[in-house]
């Protein structure tokens, strides 16, 4: 495996060679210093070798279930310390344990890309067009693996860690459900995430009892209509007119039927009818995307939103087909997982770490999981504190690096307050 990073260290700077021969610049550990003394040890060593293993990532993106390269990459660097990961059935994504004993607690990274060119011009920025890691999974990738590894330098564990490396998060419903297929939550207590975020300054983490992400659905309403002409609307159904009523009249009955303590919220991406100026349109398409924060509502969303559309459609005369697809439950963070997870940031960077976080109507697959067994999810700041915030799912993004130690020790700390 080679990294694809040309960059040289300013003249005079110490250099940290990894074992693939790349230079990297030392990274600072903010977390240094503050133990188990097998954490310090691994990443005063091998905190290059996390950084290296990111930027190859991130050069070589694949996007979701076609991560094969990547998969191959994580086997290879698991098994160069006698771990025995396992290859999921569709040929992307692993599972490993590390350590023994009956109890386990699962951490979990995902592994695929977003469809989006790179725009950032650095050494190691994709070399594959059409897709980048602008959601920051190759940091999540290398996060877990540098956990990984930390994890089996240990003398002797408290039980086993699960390191599940989950590919297409970025797809609906998402791979976690793969994961949850291929028996990969079987015997674990409690499962841990991170995912980074731009808002929080490298050192911080942001955690969040009860929901941090909402449910994200998406719906497609196509219409139908004899069509006709424009001088003579009251000879057929105005489909136009129609996509109006629905446009603005669906989201504002939605607002009186479901509880506003929800989050829930209806936002129309995309319509298409017609060409002609002075022709009725026989057919025409609206998508939008449909999210709420609330589990329960999220469940009789799908026969409401049908409800409604009838009845706003019906005196018009249009017909319509609507095809509501599920996409992926809110990540609902249990009481005493986040707890626990507070505890694991608290023993590897201490009280100021911490930092509240706001429910985002944003869709991660990570709820999968929480519909199995308990957990946390947190964010994970990768804010260099000094330039401009770049958002995620934008080609501009990039992270401080800082923040891949910063991980790995959250990741250890929280699954060792787990099994303690």
């Amino acid at each position: 495996m080679t990294v694809l990073d040309s960059r040289l260290p300013e003249e005079g700077a110490d250099v940290l060679l990894t074992e693939r021969g790349v230079s990297i610049a030392p990274v600072d550990d903010p977390g240094e210093g503050r133990g188990p003394s097998w954490l310090d040890d691994w990443l005063a060593a091998n905190a290059g070798e996390v950084v290296a293993w990111r930027r190859h990532i991130h050069a070589h993106p694949e996007l979701s279930r076609k991560e094969h390269n990547t998969t191959a990459m994580i086997e290879q660097i698991l098994r160069s310390v006698g771990l025995k990961p396992r290859i999921m059935p569709g040929g992307t994504g692993l599972i490993c344990d590390v350590g023994s004993g009956p109890r386990c607690v699962a951490l979990r990274a995902d592994i695929d890309a977003l469809p989006l060119t790179e725009h950032t011009g650095l050494p190691h920025a994709s070399t594959v067009e059409g897709a980048s890691h602008a959601c920051g999974h190759d940091a999540h990738t290398a996060v877990l693996l540098g956990a990984a590894l930390a994890l089996a330098s240990a003398t002797e564990l408290p039980g086993r860690v699960r390191l599940v490396f989950q590919p297409a998060e970025e797809v609906m419903p998402g791979g976690a459900l793969d994961v949850l297929a291929a028996g990969g939550l079987d015997g674990v207590e409690r499962i841990f995430g991170l995912h980074c975020d731009p808002r929080l300054e490298v050192g911080r983490l942001g955690t969040r009892i009860g929901a941090i992400t909402s449910a994200s659905d998406m719906l497609e309403l196509r219409l139908t209509s004899p069509g006709g002409h424009t001088s003579r609307p009251h000879l057929t159904a105005d489909l136009v007119h129609a996509l109006g009523t629905v446009i603005t009249g669906l989201p504002g009955l939605l607002s009186r039927r479901v509880d506003p303590r929800s989050g829930t919220v209806l936002v129309w991406g995309a319509v298409h009818a017609g060409e002609a100026p002075n022709a009725v349109p026989q057919d025409g398409v609206l998508r939008g995307t449909l999210r709420t924060g609330d589990r329960d509502i999220w469940a009789e969303l799908e026969p409401l939103i049908k409800e409604l559309v009838g009845a706003l459609l019906a005196p018009t005369g249009v017909g319509f087909d609507l095809h509501h697809r599920r996409g992926v439950p809110p990540v609902v963070n249990d009481r005493e997982s986040t707890v626990l997870l507070r505890a694991g940031i608290e023993a590897a960077l201490g009280e100021d770490a911490l930092a509240g976080t706001e429910q985002s109507s944003g869709g991660e697959d990570f709820g999968w999981y929480l519909e199995h067994v308990p957990g946390s999810f947190a964010r994970l700041g990768v804010w260099d504190g000094v330039g401009k915030q770049r958002d995620l799912h934008q080609p501009t993004f990039d992270l401080d690096e800082r923040a891949l130690m910063v991980g790995v020790r959250v990741m250890v700390h929280a699954a060792l307050a787990s099994l303690a």
